[in-house]
Order: C-alpha cells, then sequence, then structure tokens
C-alpha cells in the first residue's frame, strides 16, 4: 500500500480556523497564504489562540483558499460583517514570533478596528509579514526562512499517529470513568496529512519527504501545548490530549506530535499526491 496526501490545510491569519484546501502552492517560506498575517500586541509580539481562544472562531481566507476571492484577505467572525483588505503597502514595523525577531506591514485603522471588535480587546493589529525570519541552524540550513509560523515553514502528521493517540486517549478515559473527547486533526493544525501503510509516529526518524514532485527535509518533531486541548469548534479548553500524550511522548522535557518541515523545492502539492519518505 502506497501513502498519500490525505488532507492538506492553511492557516492564512496565524491562530485562526484552519482552512482545508485541495492543493497548496510551495515556497520557500512554506505554503503560500499560510500564515503571512497575524495579529501583533502593542510590544510587537503575535497573539495567538494559547491567550486567546476567541481567535479559534476567526475564519480567514485568501485566493489560495478560495479561488474567487476579489480581496488579499477576508475575515469573518460571529456576529460581525466580514473584513476585506488588499495586501498593506505601507512602512514595516519590527514584530515578533514568540520573541523571534522579523517585519511586517500593518493594514489599515480600519482593519485594527474589526480584529478588536471580533475579539473584545483594544490591543490588537493586524499586520503582513514583509521580511521572513531564519530558521534555527541547529536544524535547517543558510538561507532557510519562514514567515509567521511557530517553528519551521510547515508541519506534517500521519492518521496511523493520531490513530494510536486516540487509542490512548480512549484507555486513559476508561481507566478514569471519563467520556473521551474527540480528537480531530485539526487540534494539530498540520499543513499536510499523510495516510496509508505507515506505523504510528514513524515519521519522527525520517529524514525527508518527498509529496508529488516537491521535496523537504525533516527538520524536528512539533513540541505541542496547550492549543491541541482547544476545540478547534467551540474553543474551549480540556486537558486532552496533551496529558495522555505527555505520559506516552515526552521527552527532553517537552511533548512531541507531528513533524516539522523544510521545502527543498518549490512546487505545487494535491490531495492524493504519493508521498515518499526518506530514511
Amino acid at each position: 500500500m502506497t501513502v498519500r496526501l490525505e488532507a492538506v490545510g492553511l492557516h492564512p491569519v496565524k491562530s485562526t480556523a484552519v482552512r482545508p484546501v485541495l492543493q497548496a502552492r510551495v515556497e520557500r517560506w512554506g505554503l503560500r497564504g499560510d500564515r503571512r498575517w497575524m495579529l501583533a500586541l502593542p510590544d510587537g509580539e503575535c497573539l495567538t489562540a494559547r491567550e486567546d481562544h476567541g481567535m479559534l472562531m476567526l475564519t480567514a481566507d485568501t485566493p489560495d483558499t478560495d479561488a474567487g476571492l476579489g480581496c488579499a484577505l477576508r475575515l469573518r467572525a460571529p456576529g460581525h460583517d466580514a473584513l476585506e483588505l488588499d495586501e498593506p503597502d505601507g512602512d514595516a514595523v519590527p514584530v515578533t514570533v514568540h520573541g523571534r525577531a522579523l517585519t511586517a506591514t500593518p493594514a489599515p485603522e480600519h482593519a485594527h478596528a474589526w480584529v478588536r471588535a471580533a475579539l473584545r480587546r483594544d490591543d490588537l493589529r493586524l499586520v503582513h509579514v514583509a521580511s521572513p525570519r531564519p530558521l534555527n541552524p541547529q536544524y535547517s540550513a543558510p538561507g532557510d526562512a519562514t514567515a509567521f509560523a511557530d517553528g519551521y515553514p510547515l508541519t506534517l502528521a500521519s492518521t496511523a499517529s493520531l490513530a494510536r493517540l486516540r487509542d490512548w486517549v480512549a484507555e486513559t478515559a476508561l481507566e478514569r470513568g471519563e467520556e473521551p473527547p474527540v480528537l480531530e486533526m485539526a487540534r494539530f493544525r498540520p499543513n499536510l496529512v499523510v495516510d496509508g501503510d505507515l506505523t504510528p509516529f514513524e515519521e519522527d526518524d525520517w529524514r525527508g519527504v518527498t509529496v508529488g514532485a516537491v521535496t523537504f527535509s525533516v527538520a524536528k518533531p512539533v513540541d505541542r501545548c496547550v492549543m491541541t486541548t482547544l476545540d478547534p469548534a467551540t474553543g474551549r479548553g480540556g486537558r486532552e490530549p496533551i496529558r495522555t500524550l505527555a505520559h506516552h511522548r515526552r521527552w527532553d522535557g517537552a511533548t512531541w506530535f507531528a513533524v516539522q518541515l523544510v521545502p527543498r523545492s518549490v512546487g505545487d502539492v494535491r490531495v492524493g499526491d504519493e508521498v515518499v519518505p526518506s530514511r
């Protein structure tokens, strides 16, 4: 049985709802249209759904998620009219993603007002990446960069690993007399989901992977946080899966699920593409 690309996900604005697509363009920074916008606090640091669960209720689209869209970004939120924007062209300002510096161009003032109203807070700006940041040289090559991703340009997860985690969580729930939560792949926010003849967590040991005609190096596994405990449909938090995942997949002071990728070529990836790992 071959391994295939099962799903592709974009997050046009960092930490907002995932947008499933059938194909995506791979650029050196990652997937085109993925995490190229973010919400910035007054000090320039990014706001994420870790701090404000309401971000998961925001839906963002670009021409990469909606081919008929006539603007660079459309944002929607419950109870608010949609916000439509062109790509901003003003002066870039310094911003940070978990302390890592890069530059971004602020959107117009009415866009800042929209996101403040949608999230009921008065300390936000919407910004678009102006220049990328370099990656950790321990796990990348000179010139590798990304936009507003936490670590590396893309993440990849496997259905086999999620199935094993679901089994573990169900066992924990049975032992505790609890109802196990529904664990959607969206909790882990991968860009690429692979399915096929795989053993759980074998992606940890891949050195690289080819999807269709596009090649990637595997930088490292993904260190997981409280984001995985948030129901992507409601934004409500719980204790799983991080509680159970930490029991089975914790080392070096972190809890791991999925892997981070760095593009080594550019091109299109499509649902159904053959996936060939290298070890």
